[in-house]
């Protein structure tokens, strides 16, 4: 199936590893022109390395700290040098610490408001006059199950990312008669670093090993296994091409049936 992605040029946040990464290698399979994001150099440059090996794509690997303002606009300044171009935006980064309520000063709500959705907020700012003067174009939001069943121990998540989906939402209406659709994808588990650190740190609350809490957790997935990055990075290439053209504002879980909610 042709998706109408080969030319066109990707941005994406976190993208040295996890779901980030996932989605890197999707796009450039497709021949997207694709900007890598993230803090840490040299895994940056590995993953970068191995898309183009692997791929034969055009990579830009980009080392920017995206609670940042300035790398924001670095990151998309350097990718209309390259590229001319942005088309595509998928906003991701990693998820802020795991605790409750009281767990958190303000300095950990003011660190997870800028990484979450402040970030969201300025990146969209400065690529949608781009995408408008390119015709249109993709943006798709990262975020977590958490926006429609809130988990007890990751307060932080579920409070500002249902900010980034309704976010989302409102800019879809206004951005629809430009061609910019803006969707929101909500992962469940997911086989990444950042779910094994969850996975241990819930082993040692329930005095349980890493494999059991792994095996409780398959178990609660109607799947009945964690799946893999792929899946939703397949989701992405559907909703970045010209083969979803009718879908936005759209909040769609990847969870293989976790959440038990009609909505």
């Amino acid at each position: 199936m042709d998706l109408g992605l080969k030319g066109k040029t990707a941005i994406v946040g976190g993208s040295s590893q996890g779901l980030g990464k996932a989605v890197a290698f999707a796009l450039a399979r497709e021949k997207v022109n694709v900007t890598l994001c993230a803090r840490n150099e040299t895994p940056l440059k590995e993953t970068a390395e191995e898309i183009e090996r692997a791929t034969g794509a055009h990579v830009l690997p980009l080392r920017a700290d995206q609670t940042h303002y300035d790398d924001i606009r670095m990151i998309v300044q350097k990718t209309i040098d390259t590229f001319g171009r942005i088309d595509v935006l998928f906003t991701n980064t990693g998820g802020p610490p795991s605790g409750d309520f009281f767990d958190f000063t303000d300095t950990g709500w003011q660190q997870a408001y800028e990484q979450l959705l402040l970030y969201v907020v300025r990146i969209c700012r400065e690529v949608i006059p781009h995408m408008k003067r390119g015709g249109g174009g993709r943006i798709i939001n990262n975020t977590s199950v958490a926006v429609k069943e809130p988990y007890d121990d990751l307060v932080l998540s579920n409070v500002f990312r249902v900010g980034v989906a309704s976010l989302a939402k409102t800019l879809s209406r206004q951005l629809a008669n430009d061609n910019i659709l803006i969707n929101t994808i909500c992962p469940g588990f997911t086989r990444t670093d950042r779910a094994l650190e969850l996975l241990r740190k819930r082993a040692e609350v329930h005095g349980v090993s890493v494999e059991e809490m792994e095996k409780r957790t398959a178990g609660e997935i109607p799947l009945g296994y964690i799946p893999s990055p792929d899946g939703l990075a397949d989701l992405v290439l559907l909703l970045a091409s010209e083969r979803a053209s009718s879908i936005t504002g759209a909040t769609i879980q990847v969870d293989g049936g976790y959440i038990r909610g009609l909505l």
